[in-house]
């Protein structure tokens, strides 16, 4: 991301706002998606009988506590009944959620809408930003993303699946048929032409294949790949053209028969001269498990182990977390984005990441977030609905923001693209800005690249790679559509298994949970809660944990005095679980006690309902 940083200097010189094409069949899909939510507004109120009923509910909670302590210790010696329950009760909770699935829906869609609109009519590549139409700038990396953008929104009926297959399929021909990629041994730049394909030079040296960006290329065309399955002709020719494209990356090639790694650049002038190995943790994990996946140009197991090499897939630390693999306070928010809009954080754990992968990336929004609220100047302005620091445009630029090293902007894509990681916090800032700042930032593509409150700048352009991550990873918050297209890929399979990556072992309890943590008077930090917000499709909230062996598990829920508030039970498979529930009590802010018991473990999580 470093060597975007001059590059894009020269290119908001144009100045240059694009003119956009029409979006099939949206007003349709719209409609039919609106039908069925209120209208837009933040409020969190519930209906008179609601209300009487949470009275009643309080009136005789307050009654059960005049009990005493005898009383409740005699209540809680009880065992539950291990037979599997839903959450019921006097209290009838609010239709609140349908407000976020209506604004996340409005944010995808728009967001899509840029790989939809914002495309070249001669490829269908993905501008680089909203500026250089003039300039024939396409973006490979972000077509990858926008790729898989366009699955996401076939699944959910914005476009048709014919001109989805067609939009692909004519991206996948240019590539073939009009790159210079024959040259570049399979591989594509970071920048080509949209409509000559011609490769565009990024900066000096850099004037061939990037590797990386070839990587998220790939990541979106095996995605679609896996989703268009259809036995019809236009399926199978796109199936055809993208196993194509992907046997004829020579990953190999770029280890430089060194077997110790692979550069991320090559061009035929000036071979790998640049000389800039990829190593984690960084944004480029997918480029080693594609570069062990290849079934035509593999990579050994040993060139491999290179990605772990340096300081940082070491632990971390920063505002009160450890995060175990990353550079000074984790870096910038895209690192734990880009190559996860299809690899499954869930699924993968390795010998440095021990904990997994998505209490790596939950760890990583959570200290980002934690510096914005903690440790930033109190000038920058940064609050609970205004944090999240990438890469991303500035005032007068361009720049890698991370802890420490940023001027007091945020980028929306920070916190909306980290939806899977920590959604109650990226709702926080969807919402500040919907509520406070839609007319000043939310285009036709969603919400502008950046905003400062310090400096009263509010950018008016986009940025292709910050926009469209951003729908690809709110769908795989909301269905897991993506993680499940590219980790069921038997190609990616045999990547990870030979890169060491594989699920966490089975346990009893919460293993990739990550409770937020407060900062106290004296400078310390102490575990808060875990903040749920109900999933927007379901209503329910939602918290994965996992057992040894499975069976009957009981879950209690008391409030912060120790009274029972709630009792589940649940029937568990082995490993990976879900415990959904429905709110069952009104949001009064305070911090319940989640406890599980399983066999001769008992596990307590502090939890916050909103």
């Amino acid at each position: 991301m470093l060597k975007r940083f001059m590059s894009l200097m020269a290119v908001m010189a144009l100045g240059l706002i694009c003119s956009v094409q029409g979006f099939a069949a949206e007003q349709a899909s719209q409609a039919r998606a609106e039908k069925s939510v209120p209208a837009l507004t933040h409020s969190k109120a519930v209906s008179a009988s609601a209300k009487q009923t949470e009275k009643a509910a309080q009136q005789k909670a307050q009654k059960s506590a005049t009990k005493g302590k005898e009383a409740k210790a005699e209540k809680e010696k009880s065992v539950p009944v291990l037979v599997p329950s839903k959450a019921d009760g006097p209290f009838q909770p609010d239709s609140a959620y349908l407000q976020d699935r209506e604004l996340l829906d409005q944010l995808q869609r728009d967001t899509f809408r840029y790989m939809w609109e914002h495309t070249f009519a001669e490829s269908g590549l993905a501008y680089e930003d909203s500026r250089n139409k003039a300039s024939g700038q396409a973006t490979i990396g972000g077509t990858g993303f926008g790729v898989s953008a366009i699955v996401a929104a076939t699944e959910r009926g914005w476009v048709s699946r014919e001109a989805a297959v067609d939009r692909i399929l004519k991206i996948c021909l240019f590539l073939r048929d009009k790159t210079d990629r024959a040259n570049l041994h399979g591989a594509f730049p970071h920048w080509l032409n949209g409509r000559t394909g011609k490769t565009i030079t990024f900066s000096e040296k850099d004037d061939g294949a990037d590797l990386v960006e070839t990587a998220f290329l790939m990541q979106g065309l095996l995605i679609a790949r896996a989703y268009f399955t259809d036995d019809i002709e236009r399926e199978r020719e796109l199936r055809d053209v993208i196993t194509q494209l992907w046997h004829d990356v020579d990953w190999h090639w770029f280890t430089n028969s060194e077997n110790s790694g692979l550069y991320w650049h090559w061009s035929p002038g000036h071979g790998f001269a640049m000389g800039m190995k990829i190593t984690g943790f960084n944004e480029a994990m997918a480029a080693y498990v594609l570069a062990l996946a290849s079934p035509t140009h593999p990579i050994s197991r040993e060139a491999a182990k290179f990605w772990y090499s340096t300081d940082e897939y070491q632990p971390k630390s920063g505002n009160g977390y450890t995060i175990e693999a990353a550079n000074a306070y984790a870096g910038c928010m895209f690192l734990s984005h880009y190559s996860f809009i299809g690899l499954d954080p869930r699924r993968m754990a390795d010998s440095f990441v021990k904990r997994g992968y998505m209490v790596r990336n939950t760890t990583h929004a959570l200290m980002n977030r934690a510096y914005c609220l903690e440790s930033a100047p109190e000038e920058h302005q940064f609050s609970e609905g205004f944090w999240g620091l990438t890469a991303c445009d500035i005032k007068g630029g361009y720049r890698y923001q991370s802890a420490y090293n940023e001027v007091g902007t945020v980028a929306p894509t920070a916190a909306l693209a980290s939806m899977p990681y920590v959604p109650e916090y990226a709702m926080r800032v969807l919402w500040n800005i919907h509520d406070n700042y839609k007319k000043k930032l939310w285009g036709k593509f969603g919400p502008y690249d950046a905003f400062s409150l310090k400096d009263k700048w509010f950018a008016s352009s986009y940025l292709a790679i910050d926009q469209l991550a951003i729908p690809c990873m709110i769908e795989n918050y909301r269905s897991g559509l993506l993680w499940s297209l590219f980790m069921n890929i038997p190609e990616v399979k045999e990547g990870l298994g030979r890169m060491g990556v594989k699920p966490l072992a089975p346990s009893n309890g919460f293993p990739q949970v990550v409770p937020a943590l407060k900062l106290t008077e004296e400078g310390t930090h102490l575990v808060d809660a875990l903040d749920l917000r109900r999933h927007p499709d379901s209503g329910l909230y939602a918290i994965p944990y996992s057992t040894k062996e499975g069976g009957m598990v009981a879950f209690t829920v008391k409030d912060s005095a120790g009274m029972m508030l709630k009792r589940f039970t649940r029937e568990a498979r082995r490993g990976d679980n879900t415990l959904e529930f429905e709110q069952f009590m009104p949001v009064d802010g305070q911090v319940l006690t989640l406890t599980m018991r399983i066999a001769d473990t008992v596990v307590e999580l502090p939890v916050r309902l909103h």
